[in-house]
């Protein structure tokens, strides 16, 4: 799921999550003193031994929305055949100095996401440099044969619509895919890697796909294998314009007296088979280098904010469903879109390869639309406005299937708890505007997975605590706003031969005049810790003061290392 990534064991067919195939954001530009963008993150963990790298592409420069979609031609790495022990995508950004919005940047295979991020805001005098890598070893199947690519970065310079013509912020990108000659028996990995596509109305395809209302889709019919074993779903789920800001949202009836965007501060993406509910996905609360206030993320992005993981949902209750021949459809959207959310969805399949048929059902599936609460407690006295904007959302649900493969009956129970919940208050007057945030979405998972040598249970847990304070004065005409944020990602994975943990904690806080431009008071720190039971471990710490990086802890190496 999310970012501790799956490996499939071979005989029990118990998903093992591991730090093997674990991917952050990476920016390595640790030099104290310095403003470039930074993060606490590591490296992707790679095998010994030397890759062959595949160049996708050098150079690409994003400057007018007419180079969004640059393309290339992507072709196997022929000294190393595949199965591959590890798949890394490696992409160097840069930018240089000057004014520029932040961009959302996504990468794709044959219309696959192999990257999804956004960019940071442009230093003022330097030019800036970032690297990210993700694990696309699951992706594997997509890469045994020349695909077409599409680097897509939306960006305007002197062709943006006026005021902001003299925008000059341009970015340049090169990527490549570093592949591991497999020595010995490797994981299992999926068989099929199957994106789900939005067309347009020229006929093309959206990347990525785009939703504008809780009703709309991104929803693809697809002619399946018909031995199908097990089935996930790979989602990003990213907030556009208002929805950019969906944490800080409220019910439509109070957006006028509280001043901020409609759709109540609960956002939820939904997935169905069919037209029947197969699973949940919470959105976690990225914020680009250019939310609430640029200077909180200068040098230190949020978590996540370079490179937005995906999601994993377990459908293999579905697997014998998916399998019975017939054309299925698999649709995702995301509840109380108020504005625009950007979002993709890669279907992982893995076959029973002792045959060419298997049968199976669904026999439960308690998964129900949700019911979010919205509870209020608001005094209005003319135009001051005080007091809280409180919304729920708690669910429980089961998933059950078995599937008859060539080695016997499995099944697949997945119980499951997504809970939310987001408390806001105000404090609204004609002299400042206030609005706290406390945010936080758990979301427990219990896999029990039965066939003939017993049961076996694997558990996951997410945890994505937010905390925002908002204070706005208006001093002498001018507008002068503080933040203070908190930021979180929290992953536990267990079953009997793993377990394994990650912590992303980002906080930052800063002063802005944005009458003037100027700020004060800026700091912000991150500490990225990860470990398991198989002995890998990695901790770091950086700290910022007055937009600088000021301290990098000794414990910061460029990769995960075995204790």
């Amino acid at each position: 799921m999310h970012s501790l990534r799956n490996l499939f064991a071979v005989t029990t067919l118990v998903v093992l999550l591991t730090l093997g195939n674990y991917s952050l954001a990476q920016s390595l530009n640790r030099q104290v003193g310095t403003q470039f963008t930074v993060t606490a993150d590591p490296l992707v963990p790679r095998p010994s031994g030397q890759p062959c790298t595949v160049q996708l592409f050098t150079g690409y420069q994003f400057a007018f929305f007419s180079e969004s979609n640059q393309t290339f031609q992507y072709t196997p790495p022929a000294g190393c055949p595949g199965p591959w022990a590890a798949v890394v995508l490696e992409a160097d950004f840069s930018e240089n100095a000057g004014s520029q919005f932040d961009r959302t940047a996504s990468l794709y295979v044959n219309n696959t996401e192999l990257y999804f991020g956004t960019t940071p805001e442009p230093l003022f005098t330097d030019t800036n440099t970032w690297h990210v890598e993700r694990d696309v070893t699951d992706y594997s199947a997509l890469l045994t044969a020349p695909e077409p690519g599409t680097m897509v970065l939306p960006n305007c310079t002197t062709d943006c619509p006026p005021p902001y013509n003299t925008l000059n912020g341009v970015f340049t990108v090169s990527a490549d895919l570093e592949f591991y000659p497999l020595k010995g028996k490797g994981q299992v990995r999926p068989d099929a890697v199957l994106p789900l596509v939005q067309t347009n109305s020229n006929g093309g395809v959206n990347l990525p796909g785009f939703l504008f209302s809780p009703t709309d889709q991104l929803t693809t019919t697809f002619t399946l294998p018909t031995n199908i074993e097990q089935a996930y779903l790979d989602v990003v789920t990213q907030g556009q314009q208002s929805d950019e800001f969906w944490y800080t949202c409220v019910p439509n009836n109070l957006t006028t007296e509280l001043q901020s965007c409609g759709g109540t501060a609960f956002r939820e993406a939904e997935i169905s088979i069919d037209g029947q509910p197969a699973g949940v996905a919470p959105v976690y609360p990225w914020i680009f280098t250019g939310g609430i206030d640029p200077f909180l993320w200068i040098p230190i992005p949020g978590v996540q904010t370079l490179d937005l993981m995906p999601y994993r949902i377990n459908l293999t209750p579905f697997a014998g469903l998916l399998s019975n021949g017939q054309q299925h459809t698999v649709a995702m959207n995301v509840l109380n879109v108020n504005s625009q959310f950007s979002v993709t969805g890669t279907l992982l399949l893995f076959e029973d390869h002792g045959s060419t048929q298997v049968t199976g059902e669904v026999t439960s599936n308690t998964i129900r639309t949700p019911n979010p609460q919205v509870t209020t407690n608001l005094h209005v006295n003319g135009s001051n406005v005080k007091g809280t904007v409180r919304t729920t959302s708690q669910r429980q649900f089961q998933v059950s299937g078995f599937v008859n493969t060539s080695h016997g009956r499995v099944g697949t129970a997945i119980q499951q708890t997504v809970n939310f919940s987001n408390e806001q208050g105000f404090n609204i007057t004609s002299a400042e505007y206030v609005q706290d945030i406390s945010q936080l979405t758990p979301v427990n998972s219990t896999i029990t997975t039965e066939q003939g040598n017993g049961p076996s249970f694997s558990t996951e847990s997410f945890l994505y605590p937010l905390t925002v304070g908002i204070t706005l004065t208006f001093p002498n005409g001018q507008t002068v706003q503080t933040t203070v944020v908190s930021q979180e990602f929290q992953n536990i994975v267990a079953n009997p031969v793993f377990t394994g943990s990650v912590d992303n904690l980002v906080n930052a806080k800063d002063t802005i005049n944005f009458s003037t431009g100027q700020n004060a008071g800026a700091s912000s720190s991150q500490q990225c810790t990860l470990e398991d039971s198989l002995g890998q471990f990695y901790t770091c710490g950086i700290a910022t003061k007055g937009n600088v990086l000021r301290s990098v802890t000794s414990g910061c190496k460029e990769t995960i290392k075995f204790k």
